[in-house]
């Protein structure tokens, strides 16, 4: 038996440590969270994404009556940029969330699908998208490309 240790870098940043840019994706996303359509699960997440051309793109999440078909913040804002600015690569995606009558922001991490979805762009691209992920203890995690949350990711079809 042969043992394979997998390894991840993340960085714990606190908000005085941001650039300007980070910040302002981080209320981007916050703003937009605020107008979730989340009346099942009370779970209000919001993402926003620079994208290479300068254009920030902001979405929230979008539920559905049959839960859990609705669509995540990430996946919905992705294929928004993907759609309406197919040559312009993501940089930066900032990803915030809270739960209904909450003060304090929940930590989160974009679900299997979205880290899909984050790999997906990422190949169509050939560039890694910076992650920032706003923590419940205020800190933001800065996450550089998706193989350091999607260490096996599913690549290609032929492999």
């Amino acid at each position: 038996m042969k043992k394979i240790n997998l390894t991840s870098e993340l960085e714990e940043l606190s908000p005085e440590e941001l650039s300007s840019t980070e910040k302002t994706l981080l209320d981007r996303a916050k703003s937009v969270s605020k107008r979730a359509y989340a009346p099942y699960s009370g779970f209000h997440v919001g993402a926003a994404v620079l994208l290479e051309n300068g254009e920030i793109l902001q979405s929230s999440n979008q539920e559905n009556v049959s839960f859990p078909t609705g669509v995540c913040a990430e996946r919905l804002l992705l294929g928004y940029a993907g759609a309406n600015f197919p040559d312009a690569a993501p940089q930066l995606l900032a990803i915030v969330a809270q739960r209904a009558g909450e003060e304090i922001w929940a930590g989160v991490s974009p679900c299997g699908v979205c880290r899909q979805t984050i790999n997906e762009v990422e190949n169509r691209f050939e560039k890694p998208i910076t992650m920032l992920i706003l923590c419940s203890n205020g800190k933001v995690m800065r996450i550089k490309g998706i193989s350091n949350l999607l260490p096996l990711k599913f690549d290609d079809l032929n492999s």
